[in-house]
């Protein structure tokens, strides 16, 4: 198994890129989000899942860790093969298909092309629980933020302060400074308003 390939962007178009490391040409199939990242470069580096077949071994090729893990979940839904999940992975950026998941929005995912009714239900009920599970940092620091500004937005609130001025001056400083304490917020927001 490959993880990854770094060298000279011989070719690209679209559908594929040739990449030269070590003497050899390679032949990496790429999303349209991958083949964007790489218009204009000379060098690239993919991180690589391969697929073998009775009848060929294939390459594909994602511009970073997370757009490659999205399209291994969406490969392991069955009626899901490698090309339908680039097709996927072009049609909208990695967040917004998690997104769509995580919601069970079935119709985002209906529109793309080749993606039919059933199989964007059998998305969804599949990877739901899974992305579910994969919870990233920014993830659990948004919930520490909305904790934070939902306790800093009650107080001002029960100051007397209008709930739309006090969030307009909550969010513009957790924006300045994400890591603020409840008290530190409150105080901030005081001199403000």
């Amino acid at each position: 198994m490959y993880d990854f390939i770094k060298g000279e962007l011989a070719e690209l178009n679209p559908a594929y890129a040739v990449i030269e490391a070590g003497g050899i040409g390679y032949v990496v199939n790429v999303s349209l989000i991958t083949y964007a990242a790489l218009e204009g470069q000379t060098d690239a580096m993919l991180y690589l899942h391969q697929v073998v077949r009775d009848d060929a071994h294939l390459l594909y090729g994602f511009i970073d860790k997370s757009e490659r893990e999205l399209f291994r979940q969406l490969i392991s839904v069955s009626g899901v093969g490698a090309n339908t999940a680039r097709v996927i992975l072009s049609s909208l950026s990695a967040d917004e298909i998690s997104q769509a998941i995580m919601q069970g929005d079935v119709n985002t995912l209906k529109r793309i092309k080749g993606i039919g009714l059933k199989t964007a239900q059998r998305i969804v009920v599949d990877l739901k629980d899974k992305l579910g599970k994969s919870a990233t940092e920014q993830d659990i620091f948004a919930t520490a933020n909305n904790t934070v500004r939902h306790e800093a937005l009650s107080a001002l609130v029960m100051l007397g302060f209008s709930k739309g001025a006090a969030e307009k001056s909550i969010e513009q400083l957790i924006k300045q400074n994400p890591s603020h304490s409840v008290e530190s917020l409150i105080k901030d927001a005081l001199k403000g308003l």
